[in-house]
């Protein structure tokens, strides 16, 4: 395991795990969220996205966590992908998850990648893109499908494919390769 890409829907705890595993296999970690979200919710344009992903995965080793498949990380980390980790955990986890973490953000204004704060607006916001409990609501059964697609049509056969169900199961993956277990 020396190149990593964590996918999942919002919430599924891919940046977490995405940290762990930096930590663990002492390798560099890209949140890519914190690449492409800008002040304003504002997106890093496609061109400058993909170079960032594209000079991070030019390194020996390294996890990235985010799906972005129609933004780059399809062409610039996944033929370099060694492991695909699938978060595939259940509907009601991820939105008790994201409804918590969301709440949270909002009330205390908490820094999520640089100057960025999730705004109050974006509770009641009906555009997915700002409503992130709305988006991981609305995205939730399209990734599970394009992701069984993607098992299934050989798009990660280059790699090692964990799809991960439950909690317990990420937990238990994460103690498994810590060198003093």
């Amino acid at each position: 395991m020396e190149r990593i890409v964590v996918v999942g829907t919002s919430g599924s705890g891919k940046t977490t795990l995405g940290r762990a595993l930096g930590e663990v296999l002492e390798i560099p970690h890209l949140e890519m969220d914190s690449e492409f979200h800008r002040e304003g919710w504002d997106s890093t344009p496609d061109d400058e996205f993909g170079e960032i992903l594209r000079e991070f995965a030019a390194q020996s080793t390294w996890v990235a966590d985010g799906n972005y498949t129609s933004h780059g990380s399809r062409e610039h980390l996944w033929p370099r992908a060694d492991t695909f980790i699938w978060l595939d955990l259940p509907k009601r986890t991820i939105m008790r998850r994201v409804v918590a973490r969301t709440l949270k953000r909002v009330v205390t204004r908490e820094k999520l990648w640089g100057t960025v704060v999730e705004p109050w607006s974006n509770l009641y916001s009906t555009d997915p893109y700002k409503n992130l409990m709305l988006w991981a609501w609305q995205t939730y059964d399209h990734n599970r499908e394009k992701y069984e697609k993607m098992i299934a049509d050989g798009s990660w056969s280059h790699a090692e494919v964990y799809r991960l169900r439950t909690p317990a199961e990420v937990d238990s993956f994460v103690v498994g390769l810590r060198p003093d277990r």
